[in-house]
């Protein structure tokens, strides 16, 4: 009898575990779909050429940016390369964790996190080798080929860092809801401003920036689920 209600115990408790990884590979699963999808028409097309959405949202945003909105785009989407991710990603583990030896080890974590997506985003980038818009559309400076775009893939990246130590640091403590949803919701609005920003300057076309985001949303599933995991190793 023992035996049988310690394997009840056991299902019972990993019941929930199992429920806490749906949503994270579910959201995986749904980005990889789109990405794979995506990527197909871009491969599909001549040397990556736009499709017709992308023409036009590209000639919209070429005659509707006044001098004001191009500067105002420039700051913003300087928040999604250089230190600022890389600094976001340790401060982001550094609130996730509990004590110090936490901290350091989440910190250390979310920095690899985020380098070995950039990695991987970076091979992707050079293999399918998709064209920038024409140059003389740029309104800010651009390196390397288009598809996903880099600015869009490593702001949704720390945009989902940010997300689980706001959500972290809300279990077992009286965060009021209002705080944490404005903090989540100023978080998931300076990730889609770094995106839009890059199609607003010319560099990228908006699949571009779309593949970037659906990256972002399998290589987030896939670490939520793998921390979910990781208490039942143990």
């Amino acid at each position: 009898m023992t035996g049988e209600a310690s394997a009840l115990a056991g299902g019972r408790s990993s019941a929930p575990a199992a429920l806490s990884l749906r949503a994270p590979l579910g959201a995986a699963l749904v980005g990889l779909l789109g990405f794979v999808v995506l990527t197909t028409l871009v491969l599909a097309s001549r040397h990556g050429s736009p499709s017709a959405l992308d023409r036009a949202l590209h000639h919209w945003s070429s005659g509707h940016r006044p001098s004001g909105l191009v500067a105002t785009a420039r700051a913003v989407t300087a928040t999604g390369t250089g230190v600022f991710p890389y600094a976001a990603a340790v401060t982001a583990g550094l609130v996730a964790g509990g004590d110090t030896r936490r901290r350091l080890g989440q910190a250390a974590g979310a920095l690899a996190f985020l380098l070995l997506g950039q990695g991987v985003r970076y091979g992707l980038m050079r293999v399918i080798a998709r064209p920038r818009p024409p140059l003389g559309d740029w309104a800010t400076h651009a390196s390397g080929f288009a598809f996903p775009s880099g600015h869009a893939t490593t702001s949704a990246l720390m945009a989902g860092l940010l997300l689980t130590a706001i959500g972290v640091r809300a279990q077992g403590r009286r965060v009021p809801r209002p705080l944490r949803v404005a903090g989540a919701a100023l978080v998931v609005c300076w990730a889609a401003a770094v995106g839009l920003s890059r199609v607003l300057l010319g560099v990228h076309w908006v699949t571009d920036v779309l593949a970037g985001w659906l990256f972002a949303t399998v290589w987030v599933g896939l670490g939520t689920a793998l921390i979910r995991t990781a208490p039942l190793s143990r």
